[in-house]
């Protein structure tokens, strides 16, 4: 049977369907979405929650004439179903397909490229008077969840959006949950709006009644004011986004497609700030996602009819075995505190919510406060690890500078996600931390090459001083050692792996591996190359760099990371201070540019950081008119192993 959703003109074609129909395509949406990241992955329950207030969206509001903006972005795989990627959809999160976010690249109807929560008002509100200033007279309406609101962000727009009065649309989507369940006073303040909805009709009552009491002179028309305003605070609890200037709409059931139009309808006749509550169910319409929200947040492939996560291999994350060690050291060490910015499953740090729930603190989505949180804690002697993604760890780099390192604290950044992340694209890449973190006076900046390495390093930073950043992938562990003689960490110190004399090859972290790959080709070719695992991004071996490149007078850097700033950078500084005599210096890395999105293999092998793409370099450098014969052998088995998770 033919769907509705495949005949239509959309997002046009809504405004002329029957509530029959409009639900029938939110039920075909629906479909579309599970059937889709079942083979994709992505974000499911999020998206799934919003079906009704995306179709709502579109068809009051004329986009892309008028602007719609979505906080963070993975909740508008519906928003991308109805603005004209319909038959496109299955590529999602595919490499060469459509992002798993919104695009201004990919179509007029994404108006911003987001990717990071708490982004939306801001950029709405921006966008709302620049309208003004030109003398338009379009609609802007920017969706943000209940968790991103937890973000400082959300609140300085919402505060400045109040006092501007400029005509704007703010749909607070309340699903209860960002990743993980929301935590703080606005998750508890939202609560009590939604369980005790008796209290808005009880207030409706009331307006109503006063708007009829006969006014009868200027005094007991300002005293109906002053009543009507107190009662205001007896009836809904503190009326926090009033009092911010906005007039508030809500709380509603974000599934009822008529009130949802008729509430944006009335948000847009009305004028000024305005902010609809909206009440949503995350994983709607597919059962396990409603179960578990959380479990299906992003997830990657899936069987349907079960549930049942598709893992392509029993390997642990890397995550998972950071999370286990920082348990392990707190059992021993009282002082250790675990904090997380809303993201206790992505980083790890369940196991030790668990273990110590009074040493744990999920600050919600603010990074910001959770490292001077984190400063303020290390100043009473405590040891703060701070897990997070290295995309959001940008969010917080005056916080580093100002409240970390100019106070020499002794605070460990756990930096989750370093790297190429694949599928989620540019703006979850964490390739810039460290260049960014390099810069910092007193800062220590570590990367190891293993899982193994992993929990050494993380050992060595809980009993060093000063402030401490342990980066490391979105991986999988390796399992077996595949270097055996590996030493305790020393400060500063890298590691000989491979002792050649022809090409030295200085990896860093996640590229040692691929780079022990690399020299097993190059022996293969007749080429002798010397390894190090670098081990510290800040400070250097200088003494061991220096040995490398005068034996070989040939040096490959290699990081998964930028190529500005980087490792990379602090090597070749040295040789051009230190050395005297020629050196022939390469560096790979991630570009000055914005990586796509793709599987991480594929992604890696595109910025020349395969064990392929090692080796071509190296025997560049050796041969420059010359070619590895091996090379077709070698791309078909790369090949074959990304396509198991293409």
């Amino acid at each position: 049977m033919a769907r509705l959703l495949d005949s239509l003109d959309l997002p046009k074609a809504l405004k002329h369907l029957t509530l029959g129909q409009l639900q029938q395509v939110a039920g075909e949406i629906r479909e579309e979405i599970i059937d889709t990241v079942s083979k994709t992955g992505g974000h499911l329950a999020s998206s799934l929650g919003v079906v009704e207030l995306a179709l709502a969206i579109h068809t009051v509001l004329d986009s892309p004439y008028d602007k719609v903006i979505w906080d963070v972005g993975h909740q508008a795989y519906a928003h991308k179903i109805l603005t004209g990627r319909l038959n496109e959809f299955s590529s999602l999160r595919q490499y060469g397909g459509i992002s798993g976010f919104p695009r201004t690249d990919e179509s007029p109807h994404d108006i911003y490229n987001t990717g990071h929560s708490s982004t939306s008002i801001s950029i709405a509100l921006g966008i709302a008077k620049a309208r003004d200033l030109k003398d338009e007279n379009y609609s802007v309406l920017a969706v943000i969840g209940d968790g991103s609101l937890t973000g400082g962000m959300a609140f300085e727009a919402l505060n400045h959006a109040g006092q501007l009065g400029t005509s704007l649309i703010v749909v607070l989507n309340d699903n209860e949950m960002s990743i993980s369940r929301n935590v703080g006073g606005l998750a508890s303040y939202l609560s009590r709006i939604r369980t005790e909805p008796h209290l808005l009709k009880a207030r409706r009552r009331l307006e109503r009644i006063i708007k009829n009491i006969p006014i009868i002179g200027k005094d007991v028309s300002e005293s109906v004011r002053k009543l009507k305003g107190s009662l205001k605070y007896l009836v809904i609890p503190s009326m926090l986004f009033e009092d911010l200037g906005f007039t508030y709409l809500g709380p509603l059931d974000g599934h009822d497609i008529p009130l949802l139009i008729r509430t944006i309808q009335q948000a847009k006749a009305k004028g000024g700030p305005v902010l609809i509550h909206a009440v949503t169910k995350k994983g709607k319409g597919y059962p396990p996602a409603e179960k578990d929200p959380r479990a299906f947040h992003g997830v990657g492939k899936f069987h349907v009819p079960s549930g049942k996560m598709l893992v392509s291999n029993g390997s642990r994350s890397l995550s998972e075995i950071f999370g286990e060690a920082v348990v392990k050291a707190a059992s021993k060490d009282p002082r250790i505190i675990a904090i997380t910015a809303a993201m206790p499953d992505g980083t790890g740090l369940n196991a030790f919510m668990k273990a110590y729930p009074n040493r744990f603190f999920d600050v919600g989505i603010a990074e910001q406060h959770a490292v001077t949180m984190a400063g303020g804690l290390a100043s009473q002697g405590f040891i703060p690890v701070v897990a997070v993604y290295s995309t959001f760890l940008q969010r917080a780099y005056d916080q580093i500078v100002h409240d970390i390192a100019l106070q020499g604290l002794h605070v460990v950044f756990a930096v989750d996600r370093a790297g190429l992340v694949g599928e989620d694209g540019p703006t979850h890449h964490g390739n810039l931390d460290i260049a960014f973190l390099r810069s910092i006076p007193g800062m220590t900046v570590m990367a190891p090459m293993d899982e193994h390495e992993l929990v050494s390093m993380l050992d060595f930073a809980l009993h060093m001083q000063g402030p401490c950043a342990l980066r490391y992938p979105r991986s999988s562990a390796m399992g077996k050692k595949k270097v055996k003689a590996c030493p305790p960490i020393e400060y500063g110190r890298g590691l000989l792996v491979e002792n050649g004399k022809d090409v030295a090859i200085i990896a860093l972290g996640s590229m040692v591996d691929p780079s022990l790959d690399a020299v097993g080709i190059l022996r293969q070719e007749g080429l002798s190359a010397t390894l190090v695992n670098a081990r510290f991004a800040k400070p250097v071996d200088e003494s061991l760099i220096l040995e490398v490149s005068r034996k070989c007078k040939k040096v490959l850097v290699v990081e998964e990371a930028s190529t500005i700033g980087g490792l990379g950078n602090a090597v070749s500084d040295i040789i051009c201070n230190k050395i005297q005599e020629k050196v022939d210096f390469a560096h790979l890395g991630i570009p000055d540019d914005f990586v796509t999105h793709g599987p991480r293999e594929i992604l890696l092998a595109e910025c020349g950081l395969s064990a392929m793409g090692i080796a071509e370099a190296a025997f560049r450098m050796c041969k420059p008119r010359g070619a590895i014969s091996l090379a077709h052998e070698v791309s078909q088995s790369v090949a074959s192993s990304v396509e198991g998770v293409t």
